[in-house]
């Protein structure tokens, strides 16, 4: 019995060894039956620090909705009935940890070795047809709720929307469209309006509002949108329903997806109408999931390959005919040069979904590759980037692809948050956060909770650590393979493991109904990408209208961002803590929080943007600010009155009568 203790004192720690820990608890010779968790248990605080006290009361308003409630994860089990007269046996008790007992799911080990193939991503159902039925297919109850939740639990757009649908959205392209305000507008087939009704939209959101009559008009698009504006639906939607009707005629020869048998019938190559490249296999999954739904009874088939997935599994699926091909960079390229596999010589639509991520990650060769269409025999691709920011490798990709008559549309400021999202942030001494973040975690109602680290050795450790101490938790990181960074996922969608631990390269491709809350454990340095990163993170929460909550802890190696932060912060009508305060901004730059051009053009395109009225903005105060400047021969974007980026002639960005001003003109032919 001895040896056993000495083995249970050795590999504590190791989670991978509690099913074996189990085992030997449970189980030992001449012993009665005990109980694991009974003996090792992390005994809850009986009150929590002062920092988690002070975020549970800052974070009050944000957690009694009924956002948060759906986002409860099922509680632990119940106490076993020990009412047992016919056995001699001592009665089974199934003891209730503290983190069960205040609300967390049960601990479940998961079994990689013993994890089914066809759990792949890529093997989720989709909408088959029989081949002899014309362009719209029926109804399939069964699938319906697999595709969209029980018709109860269909809610995507939050109690905020309307802070959402009242961003401001800005056309600074060449060319103009008419939004719409309700997607019965849009000229859609009715088999796409029901679609979209299954999914939850009742109202577009902005950048939906603009892009889904761009896309039907047939202009190129950009989009620079804040996280979580629903523009993955914003392409979908106009793409498929221009393509509906016309799968007959555009698409390539395939079986019958009702009647193939792999292996045994004629496979065909792979000849997508349109190609949806995304930077990370997370995210590839999450549109593939969207187009599901949107491809119901269109005729339209979804595929979607990326690295780290089963190459013989997407081979197959890619064989059976594919309409809809959703990819990362680095296995797209791995199917062109298989041309007996895949061709883009019908690819009709090509979307760059988070561009700027792909581009600061060095893909920009392979997205040049991409984008040329490879064998596309017509040349008449409609291009659409999607991005949070817009850098200059950005326009540099888009002065390539894109059609001159391209419209250009940013909601909001880019790389900005939303309100909705409560965001706190917390000193806390490096030595303490592991602490900081358990108190945290029990100080506020157990819901579905993101952790950001800045690297892969924390993520596992964090991972240990909450796993041990009683709370059901799953990290994911490039490290994983990907069978485990899937069974991650699905067990953080499903409730099995409502925490889940992520580096910040994972954030843009996490999109999970009621993630409440987002914690940034690292706060994000400018080598990790800074605010924009920040932005990305918790922009995982408070999702197209839905409250969440942000917390970050702070620490002194943080204070290179601390002015951008403060000022983030200020912007979105957020708490500013004691020690930010010092960062707040003086004068005029504390009222000009708000500025439109950031970021997204240097000062040599500026000059070329502009000419006699070459840019947009009015030529002093007057109220249609957003019309073009026919004044001015400097041109330049905004007002020549108050605005951040006014051009007050001769030269590029500036601002005449506001020297205070990010950036403003000194002197009236000075340009920055």
């Amino acid at each position: 019995y001895s040896s056993y203790s000495f083995l249970l004192t050795a590999k504590l720690d190791q989670r991978s060894c509690l099913p074996l820990l189990t085992d030997l608890c449970t189980v030992v010779p001449g012993r009665k039956p005990i109980s694991i968790m009974a003996d090792f248990t992390w005994n809850t605080p009986g009150a929590a620090s002062g920092a988690s006290d002070a975020l549970s009361t800052q974070a009050a308003g944000a957690w009694g909705t009924s956002d948060m409630r759906s986002a409860l994860p099922a509680g632990g089990d119940e106490v076993a009935d020990t009412k047992n007269d016919e056995t001699t046996d001592p009665p089974k008790v199934v003891q209730k940890t503290p983190e069960a007992l205040a609300g967390w799911a049960p601990l479940i080990p998961y079994d990689y070795d013993n994890e089914a193939p066809t759990e792949w991503d890529g093997n989720a159902a989709v909408y088959h047809w029989d081949g002899d039925l014309g362009e719209v297919g029926p109804e399939h109850a069964d699938l319906e709720i697999q595709l969209f939740g029980p018709p109860d639990r269909r809610q995507s757009q939050g109690i905020d929307f309307s802070k959402i649908a009242s961003i401001e959205l800005y056309q600074e392209g060449p060319v103009r469209v008419k939004p719409i305000s309700k997607f019965e507008d849009a000229g859609l087939h009715p088999v796409m309006v029901r679609n979209v009704e299954l999914s939850g939209y009742k109202v577009p959101t902005p950048i939906q509002r603009y892009c889904i009559p761009a896309i039907n008009m047939g202009h190129d698009v950009i989009a620079v949108a804040q996280t979580g504006s629903g523009k993955t639906a914003a392409y979908l939607v106009p793409i498929l329903n221009k393509l509906m009707g016309k799968a007959k005629k555009l698409a390539a020869p395939r079986p019958n997806p009702v009647t193939y048998r792999p292996g045994i019938d004629t496979p065909v190559r792979a000849e997508p109408l349109v190609v949806i490249v995304c930077p990370s296999r997370e995210l590839a999954v999450q549109i593939f999931n969207e187009a599901r739904k949107f491809c119901y009874r269109t005729m339209l088939r979804p595929c979607v390959v990326y690295g780290g997935g089963p190459m013989r599994d997407q081979v197959e699926q890619l064989q059976k005919g594919c309409d809809i091909l959703v990819a990362s960079p680095g296995r797209l390229i791995d199917f062109i040069e298989r041309p007996h596999l895949l061709t883009l010589r019908r690819v009709r639509y090509m979307v760059i979904d988070e561009a700027d991520e792909m581009l600061d990650s060095d893909w920009s060769d392979e997205l040049n590759k991409i984008m040329t269409g490879g064998e596309q025999e017509e040349g008449n691709i409609k291009y659409m980037l999607f991005s949070a920011t817009f850098p200059k490798a950005a326009r540099d990709l888009a002065a390539t692809h894109l059609a001159e008559s391209y419209v250009r549309l940013r909601v909001g400021r880019a790389g900005s948050t939303h309100e909705n999202i409560k965001q706190s942030v917390v000193f806390v001494d490096p030595p303490m956060k592991r602490q900081a973040l358990f108190d945290l975690l029990h100080s506020l109602p157990p819901t579905r909770t993101i952790i950001f680290v800045n690297n892969k050795r924390v993520a596992d450790e964090l991972d240990d650590f909450l796993f041990n101490k009683g709370l059901p938790c799953a990290s994911i990181h490039s490290d994983r393979t990907q069978k485990e960074r899937e069974a991650a996922m699905r067990a953080f969608r499903g409730g099995t493991s409502p925490i889940l631990i992520a580096t910040g390269v994972t954030a843009r491709g996490i999109d999970v109904r009621n993630v409440m809350h987002v914690i940034n454990y690292d706060m994000p340095s400018l080598d990790y990408g800074g605010i924009e990163e920040y932005t990305h993170r918790i922009g995982r929460t408070g999702r197209i209208g839905h409250r969440g909550l942000a917390t970050s802890f702070y620490c002194d190696r943080d204070e290179p961002i601390a002015s951008v932060l403060t000022r983030t912060l200020l912007e979105t009508n957020q708490e500013v803590p004691d020690f930010l305060q010092q960062y707040i901004p003086e004068g005029d730059a504390r009222t000009n929080l708000k500025f439109e051009a950031d970021s997204d053009f240097d000062e040599t395109e500026a000059a070329e943007t502009g000419g006699d009225g070459g840019a947009w903005g009015g030529d002093s105060k007057g109220d249609d600010s957003k019309d073009q400047a026919t004044t001015g021969d400097g041109g330049g974007w905004g007002t020549t009155d108050n605005s951040n980026a006014a051009a007050v002639g001769g030269g590029a960005w500036g601002n005449g009568n506001t020297v205070a001003s990010p950036k403003a003109a000194v002197e009236e032919s000075t340009g920055w």
